[in-house]
């Protein structure tokens, strides 16, 4: 079973919470390192391996975004107060269960958790240290965060293999860095740095994985494809997953 498990808000840094899971993955293993859209195969059940795999993980990291907080459900309550929120859940879950729970504050800008902001329930969340990830600075801080969970889940050491994970000029086409803000994505891939301000029609960037969101591309190689951003709301998803 994976040691990390990656929690995170669809709406709220998706494309930051892939960053950190192929990264992550990258240096200690895909078998390694849970995050639900990748993790899940079609025909499961997701509840049964949500909660099997929270169980079972040693640490979970809790990517929190700008819009982390604020999210509100179809009756427009605000999802942490909703029992049924899965963000929610995963985290009591994992201190039902002993699980280490890590945060990851995504922006140098994003303030750090309250117990006042939170429900009582989770309030436990805002007195964890936590640890930022900038995209300004991101290869440090991934290389960082991997470091650190080295430290502490000493089950990684057996899979760590630090040099796979990205850095300045490797030149294997990794993706390094996503930035979102407004109306220009930036794909920085191994030593190379494209800037798009207001696509209107597709972007033609190699072969390779990608990652398209609201706003926000995420490219792992080249893209021989088109790739094509949207900006408005977030379509969610039935199981908020």
């Amino acid at each position: 079973m994976p040691d990390i498990f990656i929690n995170y808000r669809n709406g709220d840094e998706e494309a930051t919470a892939t960053l950190i899971e192929r990264e992550l993955s990258r240096r200690f293993g895909s078998d390694q390192v849970f995050r639900a859209s990748k993790s899940i195969s079609a025909g499961q059940n997701y509840i049964a391996e949500l909660r099997t795999n929270v169980r079972r993980s040693r640490v979970l990291l809790a990517v929190i975004g700008s819009r982390w907080l604020t999210g509100d459900n179809e009756q427009g309550h605000n999802r942490l107060e909703d029992e049924d929120d899965w963000v929610r859940k995963e985290i009591l879950e994992a201190f039902k269960h002993g699980v280490l729970v890590f945060p990851v504050l995504v922006g140098r800008l994003q303030p750090s958790l309250r117990p006042s902001d939170l429900p009582p329930a989770l309030a436990r969340l805002a007195n964890l240290q936590y640890r930022r990830l900038d995209h300004r600075s991101s290869e440090r801080d991934l290389r960082a965060l991997g470091d650190e969970l080295v430290r502490l889940v000493p089950s990684l050491i057996d899979s760590d293999q630090p040099e796979k994970a990205s850095g300045p000029g490797a030149g294997d086409g990794s993706a390094s860095e996503t930035l979102h803000a407004g109306n220009h994505a930036r794909q920085h891939s191994g030593g190379t740095s494209t800037v798009v301000n207001n696509p209107r029609g597709a972007v033609n960037a190699g072969s390779g994985h990608q990652f398209t969101g609201n706003g926000v591309n995420y490219i792992e190689g080249g893209n021989r494809g088109g790739i094509r951003q949207t900006f408005g709301p977030v379509r969610k998803r039935p199981d908020d997953r």
